[in-house]
């Protein structure tokens, strides 16, 4: 997959805007990991979970993609369940 497969036909703006930042990051590997997350996800995100996205994209890519993969804890202030769902949705092959 190199892209999205979701179209943001049917998104308010702020879903439109988030998506489109999740598979813009600026590394391929976090492109990948948020993009995928937000294609499966970001229709169903409640506003809570929408600001923690908002705010889970503004981290470095460095430093988020060392706490998706267990190389570093995450700052505290980004920790939240949907940080958790996206650890979880990153070790599951979705191309199976």
């Amino acid at each position: 997959m190199t892209g999205t497969t979701r179209s943001s036909s049917g998104l308010d703006d702020r879903r439109k805007r988030i998506l489109f930042r999740c598979w813009h990051r600026g590394t391929r590997e976090m492109d990948l990991i948020l993009g995928r997350f937000a294609d499966a996800e970001i229709a169903n995100l409640g506003d809570g979970d929408l600001g923690d996205l908002e705010r889970l994209i503004d981290v470095p890519d460095p430093d988020l993609y060392a706490a998706l993969i267990g190389d570093a804890p995450l700052d505290p202030q980004y920790a939240s369940a949907l940080f958790d769902r996206i650890k979880a949705f990153r070790a599951v092959d979705h191309d199976a």
